[in-house]
């Protein structure tokens, strides 16, 4: 099977036109002509996470996280992203980035953080469609999700949270005795997203990345949880996993064991 066979799934699940314009998802490095030998999944394409793929004989490494954010001028080993690229395209390894538009998907990133913790009812928190080519197909698309969770006391769903996202520590601002049977989540930084949660009824917004003022403006209105970025997104390789395993039942693929979150905790 060619790496484009694989790379095709993934984007009939979620198209890159869903992508932000900022984004840089796609093939990083490699040839998507070449025939896959095994398939590793991963947050973040890291130089461990290559080295464990040449390890393993795998020459398709794919990841949630792009590689290369920014245009690389020179590729002399003298930043970890520079050092990844010379030991993927030294070793032949390609690597495959669904970032934004995974985001974005129906059933993408946020939709997968909604079923870690029970919710039901999920739908988009911000909806719109996606039509790039002027056709008669929409592809529905939107930012972060909403649904409804068995009501309970906000510090006991975000006890629930923690556990289910394995979380060092949660940061959070309002009343952690409020009843909460509304919940909005965005993985990945969402902060821009905090007044759709308020004006969708949420009594919870779950999401990484907030700031200072995130939490202290709007603490009389909603309670708002940071549960770090890797965090809220690290489950993004089991959908990529499902996506595969439709496509080839058999085929090799794994989840990165030298993977590890860069933010630790005291």
């Amino acid at each position: 099977m060619q790496i484009k066979e694989i790379t095709d799934a993934i984007e009939q699940y979620a198209p890159l036109r869903l992508q932000e314009e900022w984004d840089n998802a796609g093939i990083q490095v490699g040839d998507p002509e070449a025939q896959v030998t095994g398939i590793l999944l991963c947050t973040d394409a890291t130089e461990t996470v290559v080295a464990e793929a040449i390890e393993r004989g795998y020459n398709l490494v794919i990841s949630h996280h792009p590689l290369i954010f920014r245009g690389l001028k020179k590729i002399m080993g003298r930043t970890p992203v520079e050092r990844t690229v010379a030991m993927a395209i030294k070793h032949d390894v390609t690597i495959y980035s669904a970032h934004t538009n995974m985001d974005s998907a129906w059933q993408g990133v946020s939709f997968r953080m909604a079923e870690k913790i029970g919710m039901t009812n999920v739908e988009f928190l911000d909806n719109h469609c996606v039509d790039s080519y002027g056709d008669a197909q929409c592809t529905a698309a939107g930012c972060g999700v909403i649904g409804d969770i068995e009501p309970k006391p906000a510090r006991e769903v975000l006890k629930l949270v923690k556990d289910a996202f394995e979380v060092g520590a949660v940061r959070y601002s309002g009343d952690g005795d409020c009843m909460v049977s509304r919940v909005a989540l965005c993985g990945g930084a969402g902060g821009f997203l905090l007044d759709k949660a308020v004006e969708a009824g949420a009594q919870l917004y779950v999401t990484a990345d907030m700031r200072y003022h995130d939490f202290l403006d709007n603490s009389q209105r909603i309670v708002v949880a940071d549960i770090g970025h890797y965090e809220s997104e690290h489950f993004t390789k089991e959908i990529f996993l499902e996506i595969i395993r439709k496509k080839s039942p058999t085929f090799a693929v794994a989840f990165a064991k030298n993977e590890t979150n860069q933010v630790n905790y005291l």
